[in-house]
């Protein structure tokens, strides 16, 4: 386990302040939840996703909208890639977004991209791709995205739909 050389008092209250640069590095974000898990004398934090709570029913759905579409259908959370389906899903898995898609979620809109454009979805890799881009709400807030696209063929509206109703069943899902 690395360690950073930072030691922190704990208050009256059992609290500790995380440093600033720490948060910044892991991408750790104000409101965000943390797990917490202690082994023997060693506590250990972990930034909890509610995206990965599910990820058994959302490897079926993906699966399925794949195999309906032939195009490449993934699922984010807030940092990376967290299940997907299509011949780019070894290339994808457990990577990290791109500073792209982080605007996007922020901006919680749909996007489409009909046609072959070079962007970067996976963090430091652009490539030419068609794309359609849904975020996943929780209480209003974007906690993933749901990404059609391929690397070959045009995106179409009815791809766009589906990317739109896998993110509301995700998110109908994550709310329940």
């Amino acid at each position: 386990m690395k360690t950073t050389g930072v030691v922190r008092k704990i208050d009256d209250l059992g609290r500790i302040v995380i440093p600033k640069e720490i948060r910044r590095t892991l991408k750790i974000r104000d409101g965000e939840s943390l797990e917490i898990f202690v082994d023997k004398e060693m506590i250990t934090l972990k930034k909890y996703s509610t995206m990965e709570d599910f990820q058994e029913v959302t490897k079926k759905l993906l699966d399925a909208v794949s195999n309906t579409t032939s195009k490449n259908i993934y699922v984010t959370d807030r940092d990376k890639f967290i299940a997907g389906s299509g011949d780019l899903r070894k290339k994808f898995l457990n990577q990290p977004i791109s500073s792209y898609l982080e605007e996007v979620l922020k901006d919680c809109e749909n996007i489409i991209s009909k046609e072959m454009k070079t962007t970067e979805l996976m963090a430091g890799v652009s490539e030419p791709y068609a794309f359609a881009l849904s975020p996943i709400l929780a209480e209003g807030v974007a906690i993933g995205l749901v990404l059609i696209f391929s690397q070959t063929k045009p995106i179409s509206e009815d791809d766009a739909i589906m990317a739109n109703i896998v993110s509301q069943f995700l998110s109908k899902y994550v709310e329940e």
